[in-house]
């Protein structure tokens, strides 16, 4: 028996997926307003990602074969254009990714910030690149490490 799923179904709400987002930080995630890596990058992955017998979770009908063990998001296949899952206008309130629960591993692993809370500085080349404003040190972080300063000698870690 063969299961039909709509093509690009959205399985949850945006605010639900708004508030799932791996980046989202108290409410706050730039991701959905920029859309500039989706627009930039191959998005390239491991076959076993692809829908099917192997179990992985993107639909097949979105991929591009790039070698016997490679995929990519069709649209991303020579960089610069963007993926055909992608939602709305780069840079704009809103965008957002059509199968993102579904979205291949390089999409889910991308940090919007560092382990250290300073912006990756990949996204901010490409935030400026479409003109949004530089990202912050990751809300929440300034309190932890205010400037980033070793601690004292006499400093109780609380």
């Amino acid at each position: 028996m063969t299961v039909v799923r709509p093509l690009l179904a959205y399985p949850v709400s945006f605010a639900s997926a708004r508030q799932q987002a791996s980046n989202d930080v108290a409410g706050f995630n730039p991701c959905l307003s920029c859309g500039a890596c989706c627009a930039h990058f191959r998005v390239s992955f491991y076959c076993g990602e692809i829908a099917g017998e192997s179990g992985g979770t993107v639909p097949p009908e979105l991929v591009t074969q790039v070698s016997a063990l490679r995929g990519c998001m069709k649209g991303t296949e020579h960089g610069g254009k963007p993926c055909v899952a992608l939602r709305g206008e780069v840079g704009q309130d809103g965008v957002h990714c059509g199968i993102y629960e579904q979205r291949p591993s390089p999409c889910r692993e991308f940090p919007t910030w560092l382990a250290d809370g300073s912006p990756n500085p990949d996204c901010q080349r490409l935030r400026k690149a479409i003109d949004l404003p530089q990202l912050p040190q990751r809300p929440g972080d300034d309190d932890m490490h205010p400037g980033n300063t070793p601690p004292r000698r006499g400093d109780v870690a609380a």
